[in-house]
C-alpha cells in the first residue's frame, strides 16, 4: 500500500500519487501515459495529471492496481 507520507514531490494535487517506493519499473506509464510521467532526476514515476473522466479514472486504477510495488496511492 503506498504511503501518503512519502508521496513523490512532483506529484501533482489530488488524489492519486506515487510514493518513494516506486522502482521505476514503468508500467504505469505504459498503461495510463497520460497520468504518470518520469522524474529523470529520481529515477521513479510520479502523477503528471490527475485523471478527470470516468474512463480516465479506470486507467488509473488499472495502473495503480498493477504497481508491483503499490507505489501508487488514491485518496479517495
Amino acid at each position: 500500500m503506498a504511503d501518503r507520507s512519502d508521496k513523490q514531490s512532483k506529484n501533482t494535487p489530488g488524489k492519486f500519487y506515487n510514493d518513494g517506493s516506486c522502482i521505476d519499473c514503468d508500467l504505469c506509464r505504459e498503461t495510463a501515459p497520460a497520468f504518470f510521467r518520469r522524474d529523470d532526476d529520481a529515477g521513479a514515476s510520479y502523477v503528471w495529471r490527475q485523471p478527470l473522466t470516468p474512463e480516465e479514472l479506470a486507467l488509473a486504477r488499472e495502473a495503480m492496481e498493477g504497481c508491483p510495488t503499490d507505489s501508487i496511492g488514491c485518496d479517495g
